[in-house]
């Protein structure tokens, strides 16, 4: 229905390597791509809980999940290039796999993760490197780190962001939005879900947690960065809180860092994505960080859609 009745929107689809065939991962690319008109972008997920993995009826370990993920992508890369794969690795095997119809464009990958074992898929394999929402001198490091790996293999990777977003006219307005959602969590919800995310085995969740400890006390890690939502999920735990001007100021500091992909949210989902269209979108207009997708015919005025949108993950 959304690639119907839309045209420019594309859809970052997450899909788990140990959940689906390469070959049929590959295949649903290329049909994805050709009813959207080239619109997809794929999200490769690894799987970081063994438990949650176990559900689905996966039962390797953390380190062969993603050396499952590197045999994956080099099956599905040499499938969208048109090549007949015969392949045995440890945990995949394919024989005479080959695709009927190509994508057109191969859709770019995306993915994310900070242990060790991640990073050498990420340089082999994908289009755009992706991070959860940091203070900017972590996430250089990681940059640096995922960088040096790439330039390894002979290839450059974007580099993209995970953020929420809490922008409006003041600082002192989004601050006070963070809080009437800080307030509204009950303390003994905010233990039980720290108890369970302590038990991760995600070293991306690991540093979430890291940048708040499980206080509301001290949840401006950084100028702007509030770690508040980490204390109520998992994954991307921070926000940009602050003025419009503020949040343009933020998104700056971290493209001058490298960062070219971002994608972000708020709750609720439609009135932040508004806020942050019509407050933020401008001045980044201004100071040359985005463009219209249709700037032919939306040449100025009020930004009409959202720098790039996610409500979940």
């Amino acid at each position: 229905m959304l690639v119907e009745t839309t045209e420019r929107l594309k859809f970052l689809v997450a899909f788990r390597p140990g959940l689906v065939t390469p070959t049929l991962a590959a295949q649903m690319a290329a049909t994805f791509q050709r009813h959207s008109r080239g619109r997809l972008l794929l999200n490769v997920v690894t799987g970081g809980e063994s438990y949650e993995q176990r559900a689905y009826g996966d039962f390797l370990d953390k380190d062969s999940r993603y050396a499952r993920t590197d045999e994956f992508l080099h099956i599905v890369r040499a499938l969208w290039r048109g090549e007949t794969v015969d392949f045995a690795g440890e945990h995949l095997r394919v024989e005479g796999a080959h695709l009927n119809q190509l994508p057109d464009p191969v859709p770019d990958i995306y993915f994310g993760g900070s242990s060790a074992a991640a990073g050498p898929v990420a340089a082999r394999h994908v289009d755009a490197y992706l991070t959860w929402g940091e203070p900017p001198a972590a996430v250089a490091q990681k940059i640096a780190w995922v960088s040096g790996l790439a330039q390894a293999e002979g290839r450059t990777l974007r580099q993209g962001i995970r953020l929420h977003v809490i922008s409006r006219d003041t600082g002192e307005q989004a601050w006070a939005q963070a809080q009437r959602l800080l307030d509204g969590i009950d303390p003994a919800a905010v233990e039980k879900i720290q108890a369970g995310l302590h038990r991760s085995e995600s070293e991306g969740q690991k540093r979430m947690l890291a940048l708040h400890g499980g206080r509301r006390d001290a949840l401006e890690i950084y100028p702007n960065l509030w770690a508040g939502v980490g204390l109520v999920r998992g994954g991307a735990g921070t926000a940009l809180v602050g003025s419009h001007t503020e949040v343009a100021d933020r998104i700056e500091e971290y493209h001058r860092l490298g960062i070219t992909e971002f994608v972000l949210s708020g709750h609720p989902h439609v009135e932040e994505a508004y806020w942050f269209g019509e407050g933020v979108l401008p001045i980044l207009r201004e100071r040359g960080l985005w463009t219209h997708p249709d700037a032919a015919r939306n040449p100025a005025g009020p930004a009409a859609v959202p720098f790039a949108s996610a409500s979940s993950s």
